[in-house]
């Protein structure tokens, strides 16, 4: 089972539930490997291991980068050097923030822009500040654009994708977080790397997320299931269809649908 974290896996206060946590012991008693992807940088995801005993790989950045439990790398996959300006470039032009990833370094330009508190809470470590991204374009492994412009965000998606075509993925991991990674960097390259990797059947894999960025993984696996905070849109593209992360949706979903009630899976 592969889950997206923020607005699945955790509530919105990003807490880790006691019976979210119950649900990914049973699914270890029961024989299932259990796999957490996100927008989050590995070292943002760190907290999570030791509560649900994770062995599989961690993958950050949407899968651009895919670390073992204690943090080492096993793969990266940065963003082509040569559109990472012209990415910046897009994204300001759109009116958003941009943050950028390299490495385990995350950088802002503006430490009091919109959602950088927040962000900084989530992953529990500070952004450095750069006042210009000006020759930063090796190692790049995630470009974010930020704003509560909503309708500002979906539209500079739709003109990434248009514009870079298959140089980068952009998909929204949030509906104020446009991020911009790897072409293979996406969460339908995840599930595929985790059936290579544990030689499991995409049939076999369960995949459970809410965001747009989610339904690239739905298409790789015999079993998608949509949170209930997830907009209609991510719903219509999944088998299945839970409760919000604010009710238990996530081990609600592996209790009905993955171990059913005989707790077998």
């Amino acid at each position: 089972m592969l889950a997206d974290v923020d607005g699945t896996l955790v509530t919105n206060d990003k807490v880790l539930t006691p019976r979210a946590i119950e649900a990914v012991r049973k699914l270890g008693e029961a024989g299932v490997l259990f796999a957490i992807t996100s927008g989050r940088p590995p070292r943002g995801m760190s907290m999570l291991i030791e509560p649900l005993h994770l062995t599989t790989p961690i993958a950050g950045f949407n899968g651009g980068i895919y670390t073992r439990d204690d943090m080492t790398v096993i793969s990266e996959q940065d963003i082509p050097a040569r559109v990472v300006a012209p990415v910046i470039s897009l994204l300001a032009s759109s009116g958003l923030d941009v943050w950028l990833y390299r490495g385990a370094d995350w950088y802002v330009q503006d430490p009091d822009g919109p959602h950088v508190a927040k962000e900084t809470s989530t992953v529990r470590f500070d952004p450095l500040v750069a006042a210009s991204y000006d020759g930063m374009t090796d190692g790049v492994v995630k470009i974010v654009g930020v704003s509560d412009d909503l309708d500002a965000v979906a539209a500079a998606a739709d003109a990434a994708r248009d514009k870079f075509g298959d140089h980068v993925s952009a998909a929204r991991s949030q509906p104020y977080y446009l991020d911009v990674t790897h072409p293979e960097a996406n969460k339908g390259s995840v599930a595929k790397y985790l059936s290579r990797t544990y030689q499991i059947p995409a049939e076999q894999i369960a995949t459970i997320g809410d965001q747009p960025n989610d339904v690239l993984m739905f298409a790789h696996s015999g079993l998608s299931i949509a949170m209930g905070n997830a907009t209609h849109e991510v719903q219509r593209a999944a088998r299945r269809v839970t409760a919000s992360n604010q009710d238990e949706g996530f081990a609600k979903a592996v209790e009905r649908y993955i171990l059913g009630q005989d707790g077998q899976a």
